[in-house]
């Protein structure tokens, strides 16, 4: 462990559209925020090939690109963007308290607010034909990438209620959208499952796997099985969409923060505050309906402006006890 500790004003975690938002407003507020990009710096976004549905960008702009221009102008403001992985925190429980993190197992910091953005990770179903056309036509989000492939024939793999919505999202945009459905039935609510089955070009197919991908640069079908019978078929598609749901990247979080039963953090109503004072939650951690990287750039905005207030909430009790 570094025999130094360093004391900051304010401390980023994570760098996708909603840890630069929140490093843009908070350094432009004079908080000298610092930014620990982690193992992904840029976050999901880097992984999106084109990105048509974010304000200001009339002609898109790929992810990557956008990331970087989003940690330009952050650093433009004064925000120290670090290259790190934060592997442990011990949260004060007390306004005014001290926050201890440790980055990359070595170094310790202090921090009087955190702004946690470290997103969610989309789950997938680690087939090599999968991942290898990530980008090429797989995709974990209908709604970001859905536009890409109107008027074309996909598939879609899952049976909850986010599946269920980009299924009838999909129909709406596409051709045709085959759904498979690994069990005989599915976990979507009933209103969504008579949605999908009063859809006229969505099929569905239970106790139906995926077996391969298929293409070599791009999707160019789907080989399926079924898992009752073993038998094989194949589909003609462009498009694979994987809707079997995310993990929040919060288990460092575990016994510091309060989250709800599949890890999300919580935050107090339409605040980013959290239970721990001086501790907020933007982006995908926190956000478990929407995952788009507008609304995660607007909890970012959001979750600057309630550290800078908490931050003078501290400053002048500080004062006044003196």
């Amino acid at each position: 462990m570094s025999d130094t500790i360093e004391r900051i004003k304010c401390l980023i975690i994570g760098s996708g559209p909603a840890g630069y938002t929140a490093a843009i407003y908070a350094a432009r507020a004079d908080l000298k925020p610092i930014m620990y990009t982690g193992m992904e710096p840029g976050g999901q976004l880097t992984t999106t090939t084109e990105v048509d549905n974010f304000p200001g960008y009339p002609e898109g702009i790929d992810g990557p690109t956008m990331m970087v221009q989003l940690q330009q102008q952050a650093e433009r403001f004064g925000t120290e963007v670090r290259i790190g992985m934060v592997t442990s925190v011990v949260f004060s429980k007390e306004a005014g308290g001290i926050h201890k993190v440790t980055v990359d197992n070595t170094k310790e910091i202090e921090a009087e607010a955190v702004i946690i953005s470290t997103g969610a990770t989309a789950k997938y179903l680690g087939l090599p034909s999968e991942q290898k056309l990530r980008g090429g036509g797989v995709s974990a989000c209908a709604v970001c990438d859905g536009f890409f492939y109107k008027g074309q024939d996909v598939a879609i793999v899952g049976a909850g209620d986010t599946a269920a919505e980009e299924a009838t999202y999909l129909s709406n945009i596409c051709s045709s959208v085959t759904m498979l459905v690994r069990k005989d039935y599915m976990r979507a609510s009933k209103a969504m499952q008579h949605r999908v089955n009063n859809t006229p070009n969505l099929k569905v197919l239970y106790n139906t796997e995926v077996d391969e991908v298929l293409g070599d640069q791009v999707v160019e079908g789907l080989r399926m099985v079924n898992n009752q019978t073993g038998d094989k078929s194949e589909i003609s598609i462009t498009g694979l969409f994987i809707a079997i749901g995310h993990k929040p990247n919060t288990d460092i979080f575990k016994d510091q923060i309060d989250m709800d039963e599949t890890g999300y953090i919580i935050t107090e109503g339409k605040s980013t505050k959290t239970n721990i004072p001086g501790v907020f939650a933007s982006g995908d951690v926190q956000d478990k309906e929407y995952r788009q990287a507008v609304t995660a750039a607007g909890t970012g905005c959001m979750a600057a402006l309630d550290a800078e207030r908490y931050l003078a909430t501290i400053e002048t009790s500080e004062e006044v006890s003196a």
